[in-house]
């Protein structure tokens, strides 16, 4: 049975013309202060859920919230945890 020729295929250049380089600035840590904030809202969100359900009986506007206090809760848990995409 007869050989098959092998084809060369060409190396693959990009194109010099239709990329500009971008510099990128060096960013540095984060400022104390953000990781206050940030580790406060997850420690605010965290003491919002103890205090619903040891005292929320106790407390009127949270028994007004009702479920809503797990969602406020969560949400400030989620903030903080959303800051720390954002820290250096």
């Amino acid at each position: 049975m007869p050989k098959s020729k092998v084809r060369k295929k060409a190396v693959y250049t990009a194109p010099t013309d239709r990329r500009t380089p971008v510099k990128v600035k060096a960013a540095g840590p984060s400022h104390p202060v953000y990781v206050v904030v940030m580790l406060g809202f997850m420690l605010l969100g965290l003491a919002w859920l103890v205090v619903n359900y040891l005292a929320a009986e106790k407390i009127p506007f949270m028994l007004e919230l009702g479920a809503w206090n797990f969602a406020i809760g969560f949400a400030l848990m989620i903030i903080g945890l959303l800051m720390t995409m954002r820290w250096r």
